[in-house]
């Protein structure tokens, strides 16, 4: 029996095999946490390449991180223990989408010299003038399109993708470069060039406890009221209703009075949503960085 998530596999795509590292590093703002969750108190989070847990553990008294891929959970621990990062598949997917950027009239030292930019009104001149061309943006709706990305994931995920990606995406750079100056941000290196972080793990890191299960059933396990914060990533996106409905009942049994939940996704937000924090996560990337009571998802 299926759990209801395209995680589940440990694989992006639909082919059969073993499940891989799927992220060599996380594309998740962890300032948004930080200003999210008081400090101190048990904190749960989805593994993936541990960045986000190394940088909880920093402030809380207890990480626990969770991972239903088998493969990303020991990559997690391999990272905690001062492991280098390494490229997963997610990471192998973008250097093939940079490596066409040269096409769209991108040049290596005009990157370099967008991303040294500290002044967010200057960058969005810059990348008006330079970077958001005619070429480049043909070329991100046809890489981002249905049809291209139909090869490398499976359609679970790319269910929550909103229509017109490419668009998105493009509406989603501009407003991080619009708000965040690149200089100081690490995600906008990573994007744009692919960099990976060199930085040695806090020794605080080692406070982490690593569990290989999906955020539902390990919730449904915890004691009742045993959480004081959720950092969940985006791991509804692929996920069946049925699954949603449970891991909200999850997280309502195992949080504590106060409790705040952290919550992304690469889809559109449907509707207002009062604490949709993604103009704020520097990573680019996400429509919805829902940050909210967990009181909220006993309703």
């Amino acid at each position: 029996m299926t759990l209801g998530t395209a995680w589940e596999a440990g694989r992006l795509d639909t082919k059969r095999g073993q499940p891989r590292v799927l992220f060599g590093r996380m594309y998740e703002d962890p300032e948004i946490e930080r200003a999210a969750f008081a400090p101190g108190g048990r904190v749960l989070c989805i593994a993936s390449a541990g960045c986000t847990a190394m940088q909880l553990a920093l402030r809380h008294d207890s990480v626990v991180a969770v991972d239903i891929n088998p493969a990303q959970l020991a990559y997690a621990g391999q990272r905690i223990a001062g492991v280098a990062m390494a490229r997963g598949t997610a990471e192998q997917i973008m250097r093939f989408g940079r490596a066409l950027l040269p096409l769209a009239g991108w040049k290596l030292a005009t990157l370099r010299a967008f991303l040294a930019l500290d002044d967010p009104a200057a960058q969005h001149a810059f990348w008006r003038e330079h970077l958001d061309t005619r070429r480049f943006r043909a070329g991100l709706d046809t890489l981002l399109s249905l049809a291209t990305l139909r090869a490398a994931y499976s359609p679970g995920l790319l269910a929550s993708l909103p229509r017109r990606f490419g668009a998105v995406m493009r509406g989603r750079m501009e407003r991080c470069f619009r708000t965040h100056p690149n200089r100081t941000n690490p995600y906008a290196r990573a994007l744009l060039l692919g960099e990976l972080s060199r930085d040695p793990p806090p020794r605080e890191a080692r406070r982490v406890r690593l569990v290989h299960a999906d955020a539902a059933s390990f919730l449904e396990r915890s004691a009742a009221a045993s959480f004081h914060a959720f950092t969940l990533s985006n791991i509804l996106d692929g996920a069946t209703a049925a699954y949603r409905e449970r891991l909200f009942r999850a997280v309502a049994h195992a949080a504590a009075p106060g409790a705040v939940v952290v919550l992304r996704s690469f889809g559109e937000p449907a509707g207002d949503i009062p604490g949709n924090r993604a103009a704020d996560d520097r990573s680019l990337l996400w429509g919805v960085v829902d940050v909210r009571p967990a009181a909220d998802f006993a309703a």
